[in-house]
């Protein structure tokens, strides 16, 4: 089969001839499924045509027969549905206590046999990835919006039984929307991907100094200014073109929350970044108090129209601190905190020039007796740290946050390397791995000049699918068990449209949803060819689903950038 990620373990009866569905099959819900009901009834309905009714055996009491049993036995071929007749094939579903001892609260199994398709789940989101894994076995036609042979295609599955869980419970990908904007129905359209690769986070990426991209309305300035730059450059910082098209835009307060409910029935977390002190150039250009006016004239600035790292930092006053505070009040009523526990505060990245310059905060280093500068740093982050605490959040930063000590619940995303990674989990901080070198999908995926707008070191998708969440030095101890999971992180200077994210996403994150959701081997010892051969099959699904993925041969006509620059870096990357 080719099944992406790998499940767990499966036995399938390649003698036995495949199970048929007939033209009406029925969907038999047990309580506590409904949320998987429905979205097979929307997403297979809409490309088989099948209404999916309810159709659970009827008692002679007139109440539907529990069917019971790890395959659910009953209802069959021949039983007959609720009108009688022949059965026109069936998929049911139910939750099994049994499955979360033995597999974990994501687990799953599913058993295709002679009464159709039984899928049951740990809990709701097993469930729901075991509804993705049907998908999957019943082919790439099953990814349409609508059917693509009228009624007559015959739909199969082959039979068999699979279990599965995954290795990791963060399963990861960082969207920068701030750089580029994503529309709603781009970031719902990834929430659909993310899920059809059983990967369960978003990490959106909000605010930068490029842009401010959620409504906050007790600061209307941040998406009445800081969402908008007047230009943008087209590739790498050392590029000489211009797009000299204005560029912006944001998220509702309507909006997020409806991204926070689809990614929620689909069992994706959306992790929510507002970066500080960094990286807030957008938000000093709304608001020229936030940034170091004893040093700058802020007033001046605008939304910045470059790509790198601005010397615009925030102040470190205490109104700064309530400013931010009021930011992070609205950021938690919009992600509550059931599907959203984590909130990110960036924290990597702040350039020292301005405090070092600046009066005011020479004053506040030798008022708060911090270690200077970088001491000011991880003021801030602390801060934020104990205030996200204080109401029932964690906070999650960049590798750089440990610089100054974090409080016990606070995690870190360890992106420079696995060193930081290292530190966080031994001295006790959960960590999410997402190192630059590994993961990040806005560097290059071969080399040569073709490569469009070529970033970073060179990533394949087999580089990726050797990618190890769980360095040597961690692996067999105690810490180990801190390591959540691990993102890739795709960042968007010179991905400045849908097509062009997909091109750098696609088909990495199959290569890396399977790193993260299957029990590999040891990278070296994975077997690559074998990912490659079910990959053949998966890139129809990508093909169906509208994925502009880039193909094994290289990036197509279209695909590619002649002429813009980008900044690649020659060599293996460090602790590839």
């Amino acid at each position: 089969m080719d099944l992406i990620p790998a499940p767990l373990t499966a036995d399938w009866h390649e003698d036995a001839p495949p199970y048929v569905f007939g033209p009406a099959p029925v969907l038999d819900a047990a309580p506590g499924t409904e949320g998987t009901a429905r979205w097979l009834r929307r997403e297979l309905g809409a490309a088989t045509g099948w209404d999916l009714p309810p159709g659970g055996r009827r008692g002679t009491s007139g109440g539907d027969v529990d069917d019971g049993g790890d395959g659910g036995d009953g209802g069959g071929a021949g039983d007959g549905d609720a009108g009688g007749g022949p059965d026109p094939g069936r998929i049911r579903l139910r939750l099994d206590g049994a499955l979360a001892r033995r597999l974990g609260p994501e687990g799953y199994a599913l058993t295709v046999d002679g009464r159709g398709a039984q899928l049951a789940g740990a809990s709701p989101a097993g469930l729901f990835w075991a509804a993705q894994t049907l998908r999957q076995l019943l082919g790439p036609d099953a990814y349409r919006r609508a059917p693509t042979r009228g009624g007559e295609r015959v739909w199969s599955l082959p039979r068999g039984t699979l279990e599965d869980a995954p290795r990791f419970g963060w399963r990861g990908l960082l969207l920068d929307v701030a750089r580029h904007f994503m529309p709603k129905d781009g970031v719902l359209r990834y929430i659909d991907l993310l899920a059809a690769h059983k990967l369960n986070v978003l990490h959106l990426h909000l605010t930068d100094d490029q842009g401010w991209r959620i409504e906050i309305r007790r600061h209307p300035r941040l998406t009445e200014v800081g969402a908008w730059r007047p230009r943008s450059r087209r590739g790498h910082r050392a590029s000489p073109l211009w797009d000299e098209t204005p560029h912006g835009g944001f998220y509702t307060h309507d909006d997020i929350r409806e991204i926070v409910a689809y990614a929620a029935e689909r069992h994706v977390r959306v992790v929510p970044e507002i970066d500080v002190p960094g990286h807030s150039q957008a938000a000093i250009a709304a608001y020229p108090e936030l940034g170091n006016t004893d040093v700058v004239d802020t007033a001046a600035l605008g939304v910045w129209d470059d790509w790198g790292i601005s010397e615009n930092v925030l102040a470190p006053g205490e109104d700064v601190l309530r400013f931010y505070e009021g930011v992070f009040e609205e950021v938690l009523e919009l992600f509550p905190a059931d599907v959203s526990p984590f909130v990110h505060v960036g924290g990597d990245e702040c350039p020292k020039a301005q405090w070092r310059a600046s009066p005011a905060a020479q004053a506040r280093i030798r008022e708060l007796g911090v270690d200077g500068e970088e001491g000011l740093q991880s003021w801030f982050v602390r801060h934020f740290d104990g205030w996200l605490a204080a109401r029932g959040r964690r906070l999650i930063g960049w590798d750089e946050i440990l610089e100054g000590g974090l409080a016990p619940g606070a995690a870190v995303s360890s992106w420079r390397g696995y060193a930081g990674g290292i530190a966080a989990a031994v001295a006790g901080h959960d960590v999410v791995m997402c190192p630059e070198q590994q993961v990040y999908l806005d560097h290059r995926q071969a080399p040569g000049p073709e490569e469009p707008v070529p970033i970073g070191y060179v990533r394949t998708p087999e580089d990726v699918y050797r990618f190890e969440p769980v360095p040597p030095a961690l692996s067999g101890t105690a810490a180990a068990a801190r390591v959540l999971g691990a993102q890739a992180n795709v960042w968007t200077e010179v991905a400045e449209n849908r097509s062009r994210v997909d091109y750098q996403v696609f088909p990495r994150l199959a290569a890396f949803a399977e790193a993260v959701w299957s029990r590999l081997p040891a990278p070296a010892e994975r077997d690559y060819a074998g990912f490659e051969a079910r990959m053949a099959g998966h890139r129809r699904r990508l093909d169906a689903l509208g994925v502009d993925h880039r193909p094994p041969g290289g990036p197509l006509p279209w695909q590619r950038r002649p002429g813009v620059l980008g900044r690649p870096i020659e060599g293996p990357p460090p602790n590839a």
